[in-house]
């Protein structure tokens, strides 16, 4: 548990019970690619599958249902998280939870952009609504918060949504509403958000600081 964010284990203690609560997270630790862009086809490492166990483990509440992006290492990690947590739930998968298909609407347009500049740099620029080929950070927010809100089961419950690094980052920063992010800014491998939904705002937990938005903001 070494591995996880020193933020993540004791937000838990700060995530309501009366509501059914969202925990998006990036996938746990992977084999590192040949060169800085990690492709759909790199795995897992031994460790990462133990660490989604272990974090599973840890949860203090159910997890009623996981949701991933189709990529390997993410449906790996949500599977992990499960029987770490003694379930044999599905795995259901969902485009909105990879790329292309939760911001990039353009790969031919957005891909070589996102290559030549870099995870980060790539992700700055959109959340300065700089880049072209992706919906923009109040739009690609919007419906991942829809689909996150329509997925939530039972008060007193985890819904999972393991995700990406690109993915992860420019939706809790843009609800946070900052652009100007740094490496420190980073998710780590098995970091997540938790968020969850009261009357018209969504509230959201993120290495310990909470925050909350009036949906009628983002519309």
């Amino acid at each position: 548990m070494e591995q996880l964010h020193p933020a993540l284990v004791p937000s838990l203690a700060q995530v309501p019970r009366g509501v059914p609560v969202s925990l998006v997270t990036r996938h746990s630790i992977r084999e590192q690619p040949k060169n800085r862009f990690a492709g759909y086809d790199v795995p897992l490492t031994p460790e990462g599958v133990h660490l989604a166990r272990e974090w599973g483990r840890s949860l203090d509440r159910p997890i009623a249902a996981l949701h991933s992006s189709p990529v390997g290492r993410c449906v790996e990690t949500a599977t992990a998280m499960a029987e770490g947590a003694g379930l044999e739930l599905p795995v259901s998968t969902h485009s909105s939870l990879v790329e292309p298909g939760s911001y990039v609407v353009d790969l031919p347009v957005a891909g070589p952009y996102f290559l030549k500049l870099g995870p980060l740099a790539f992700a700055r620029k959109h959340l300065r609504n700089e880049v072209r080929g992706v919906l923009s950070p109040r739009e690609g927010a919007l419906r991942l918060l829809q689909h996150f809100r329509d997925t939530l089961l039972q008060p007193g419950t985890f819904t999972v949504h393991v995700t990406h690094d690109t993915i992860l980052t420019s939706f809790i920063y843009f609800l946070r509403s900052e652009s100007d992010i740094e490496e420190a800014h980073w998710p780590w491998m098995m970091e997540g958000a938790f968020l969850w939904f009261e009357e018209e705002e969504v509230h959201w937990l993120w290495r310990g600081e909470a925050g909350s938005l009036a949906l009628a903001c983002l519309e």
